[in-house]
């Protein structure tokens, strides 16, 4: 390596001494800085010239213009080549960038901007001074900004101006006070890896096209499944386009181990098939049933009790209920971790009467599925090893980008016999590599997104005691919020006892409420009560957090921690916010 005073690094003064006082020291070390990623750069420059140059470059509050790289060069060709010239992005399109010729340099520097917008907004996603939503209604954007797509192409100044724009009205889904939905939080390994994911620009569909990440696919869902408590991971898997799409894969799947007939046949070959879930279960059973002709009928709700558990003794009681109309049950699906109150139903009892009739048991466990990774929580899952197969959302609780979800199926080899269709300009089979790696005929789809180099990057970058530490954290804050709001005046829980999951789910009741008898009245004027504040806290833009009714319950807050940025504070201060706008209804 270079002695400090030598080569590379000896800048500034004459001797060479790199002396960071020294004012061509700094500007010397400033151009090694330029190099870096855009604002990597400028924040380089910044702390070797003083706070002066840093608050010039901040600018205020508002995004920078995407105005051109200092000045650009007087000569008039078009792209310019002359070395000392700079990228004037006002007299450039996208047909100068590569593979135009010519076109690597205005490439750079374009993607280093883009890169540098997207630096700054990732900063900004986790300062608790900036607004987690600048929201406008629709008719608003819509009139501020011409959104309307042209037949003549616009310069690159107007493009990186777009993403400006798009960034400075997007919900900061990162931020520690963003509690809105299951996936929260932005990972910067996962990060990253979408960025390389989409570099890669490939498709899934055969070894010879994603060699890596077919692998990488295949080693994942292993782990899954040994983390589901299958022996040695057998069964197999894929990624798939959400929770939904897994969940109605395993309805299809389902439906083919006991009609493989209705493949070719259709559904006019079998008889009326039922499925069973709770009715507290996520809507995407119905939609699967009515996208694969069984119908929304065929769907039977069972009972929950109070915390929103399947009560097994219904379960049953509806099997023989089918079974005695001629119906055929062929799949229930039980929840680990329901969308709004986080329950988890009994997956033993449930197996057991799966057992007992021969029925294909699925666990959705998209939002529950992560506290598999917990030896302190995990137990809540007893019975999963036990499903023939498992919903699991890594893009919910282990904060993957989105989107990342797996469908794990413990029967190998069913995937490929459900959905093969052979196609031979795809799926040859005298390929001179082990065909079983190319995994595109056992989805439905063809084209099929690089969803697993997000998760097994991070997996990389956490190990499995990284996820859960983060998994325990959230649980920890959830109980956190439930502990103050129980004892603490103007709230009232909508269900007793600690939660099972990161949901808690309250009522916020106003002063003018609290006198009140509890009639018919009173739970009108308090389903008002969540809508407003959530209207308020997007006008502010201060945390955002989601609300809903619930069979004969009114409007409530459901509150769900997800996001590894969020700490006790910014739980306290969701509280006060949440006073602070309702104290007036």
């Amino acid at each position: 390596m270079a002695s400090p005073g030598s080569g590379f690094w000896s800048f500034g003064s004459e001797d060479g001494s790199g002396d960071p006082e020294n004012p061509g020291t700094a500007r010397a070390w400033c151009q090694v800085a330029q190099k870096f990623t855009g604002g990597i750069g400028n924040k380089l420059c910044a702390l070797l010239y003083g706070d002066a140059e840093k608050a010039a470059e901040s600018g205020g509050s508002e995004p920078p213009r995407a105005t051109s790289r200092k000045a650009a060069c007087s000569c008039n060709q078009k792209p310019c080549s002359c070395s000392k010239a700079d990228v004037n992005y006002a007299f450039l399109h996208a047909t100068d960038l590569l593979p135009a010729c010519d076109g690597e340099r205005p490439t750079l520097a374009f993607l280093q901007d883009v890169m540098d917008i997207l630096l700054q907004y990732v900063v900004k996603s986790f300062d608790r001074s900036t607004k987690v939503i600048d929201f406008h209604y629709p008719n608003e954007l819509l009139q501020e900004y011409n959104w309307e797509l042209a037949d003549q192409p616009q310069n690159l100044e107007e493009i990186l101006m777009h993403c400006q724009t798009t960034l400075k009205y997007a919900i900061k889904t990162g931020h520690p006070r963003y509690f809105n939905q299951l996936s929260t939080g932005l990972d910067m390994v996962g990060l990253a890896a979408d960025w390389l994911t989409s570099t890669a620009n490939t498709n899934m569909f055969t070894y010879e096209i994603a060699p890596v990440f077919v692998l990488l696919e295949y080693v994942t869902l292993k782990k899954m499944r040994e983390i589901i408590g299958w022996p040695g991971g057998s069964g197999d898997g894929i990624f798939s386009p959400g929770g939904a799409i897994s969940n109605m894969y395993a309805m299809l799947i389902a439906r083919f181990k006991m009609f493989p007939e209705v493949k070719e046949k259709g559904m006019a070959a079998v008889p009326r098939l039922i499925a069973f879930t709770s009715e507290h279960s996520h809507f995407s059973l119905k939609k699967g049933a009515a996208a694969l002709g069984i119908g929304t009928d065929s769907v039977i709700l069972i009972k929950c009790d109070e915390r929103g558990k399947m009560i097994p003794s219904d379960l049953e009681r509806r099997i023989l209920e089918a079974k005695q109309k001629g119906f055929v049950p062929f799949l229930v699906s039980a929840t680990a971790g329901t969308t709004v109150y986080g329950a988890f139903d009994p997956l033993l009892a449930v197996a057991d009467i799966c057992k007992k009739y021969k029925i294909w048991m699925h666990v959705d466990a998209a939002w529950g599925g992560g506290l598999l990774m917990s030896r302190k929580h995990k137990w809540k899952l007893s019975g999963v090893e036990r499903a023939n197969s498992v919903t699991w959302n890594p893009h919910k609780m282990m904060g993957v980008p989105l989107q990342c979800s797996a469908l794990l199926v413990r029967e190998e080899g069913l995937m490929q016999s459900c959905n093969q269709m052979h196609a031979s300009y795809l799926f040859q089979q005298d390929k001179h590599y082990d065909l079983s790696y190319d995994t595109g005929d056992k989805a439905l789809q063809c084209g099929r997104h690089v969803d697993v180099f997000k998760l097994w990057l991070m997996w990389r970058a956490k190990g499995t005691t990284g996820f859960e530490a983060h998994i325990d954290k959230c649980l920890e804050l959830a109980e956190y919020l439930y502990n103050i709001i129980k004892k603490r005046e103007g709230y009232e829980m909508v269900f007793d006892g600690k939660p099972q999951h990161t949901n808690v789910c309250f009522w916020y009741v106003p002063p003018s409420l609290r006198v009140l008898e509890d009639n018919e009245e009173r739970m009108s004027r308090l389903s008002k009560v969540a809508p407003v504040i959530k209207a308020r806290m997007m006008e502010y833009g201060t945390t955002m957090v989601s609300y809903q009714p619930l069979g004969d319950k009114v409007n409530f807050f459901r509150m769900v921690i997800s996001n590894p940025a969020a700490t006790h504070q910014d739980i306290d201060f969701l509280i006060e916010e949440i006073e602070r706008l309702g104290q007036d209804l």
